[in-house]
């Protein structure tokens, strides 16, 4: 019997610990709950077999290197993260296998290629500034007469200019103008909004960003505080009352993220698993919302809707 506890102890010290860096937990539940979902495809249910060390930067991206070193100063066994603070958990470890969720990960230099990433990351890409154009057709789709419309950028992050220059060339091709709107705080997300009375603008493209994502709720109330028609990117922002979304799925991302950790845990190499791209994408439409803004959503937008809110 004498040999109990040390074998106990030697059990609990192989529970494989997983660092989980990202914004802050509210926006994310739905998220989180994926990334179980996936883990637990490959046989980890955390707090049975696996431990999760959470880690927030409660959208202050300069905590993110401080938090990144961190975890790996607890020699976790994988960090799976977001943009930004994927270039921090990058520049913390290069021996430590990096799950991440990222918009470019070959332009900014996160992975060698898709196909084979080369090094201590992988994770899943959802094509930002690809999907940007669409985004910009089916506003004016929605809302025609609009000859000039803003798009919503946060100056910090790293695919800024690339989706500037997919929605300037988008907008050139549909004749329509376009005015930039910068912000990477709470307070300028604010201003940015006061900002669109003064320009006369028509509708918003909000681009793809962690921090607009988290603050959804605001984005939503400032629409609608300004009657501004306006695209994001996620369904979840259809759900809090924004107008249209036309993008992957987050939760689906999370869910494969879930997958990749799970696969690492039982010795698959980073390097050796293809950075996932997503292959459905969902537009959701809020009628309530169309309606508040006295919008009538045309017949050839619903009926390419997957989700319609009424």
């Amino acid at each position: 019997m004498g040999g109990w506890p040390s074998a106990l102890r030697a059990q609990q010290k192989a529970m494989p610990v997983i660092g989980f860096l990202w914004g802050s937990p509210r926006p994310w539940i739905a998220f989180v709950a994926a990334f179980r979902e996936g883990l637990s495809e490959t046989g980890y249910v955390e707090g049975q077999n696996v431990a999760v060390e959470y880690r927030w930067t409660e959208d202050h991206e300069d905590r993110a290197p401080s938090l990144a070193a961190d975890l790996v100063g607890r020699k976790v066994d994988v960090i799976v993260t977001g943009s930004p603070a994927v270039r921090a958990a990058k520049s913390a470890t290069s021996t430590i296998p990096i799950v991440f969720i990222n918009g470019d990960p070959v332009g900014q230099g996160l992975v060698a290629s898709l196909a084979r990433p080369g090094g201590n990351l992988t994770g899943v890409s959802i094509l930002t500034v690809e999907m940007m154009p669409k985004r910009l057709e089916l506003l004016s789709e929605l809302v025609p007469q609009s000859n000039l419309i803003a798009l919503l950028v946060n100056p910090t992050n790293s695919t800024t200019e690339d989706v500037i220059r997919e929605v300037q060339e988008a907008a050139r091709v549909k004749g329509v103008q376009l005015s930039i709107l910068r912000a990477g705080t709470k307070d300028e997300i604010d201003a940015a909004f006061a900002s669109l009375a003064e320009l006369h603008v028509g509708a918003l493209v909000v681009g793809p960003d962690g921090l607009f994502n988290t603050r959804r709720e605001q984005l939503v109330a400032l629409a609608s505080r300004h009657a501004v028609p306006a695209i994001y990117p996620w369904r979840e922002v259809a759900a809090v009352g924004g107008l249209v979304t036309y993008g992957p799925s987050l939760n689906a991302a999370g869910r494969q993220m879930g997958i990749y950790a799970g696969k690492i845990l039982k010795g698959a190499k980073p390097a050796d698993l293809p950075v996932q791209q997503p292959t459905t994408f969902e537009l959701v439409v809020n009628l309530k919302t169309a309606k508040e803004l006295g919008l009538t959503v045309p017949p050839s937008i619903l009926a390419r809707a997957d989700e319609v809110i009424e």
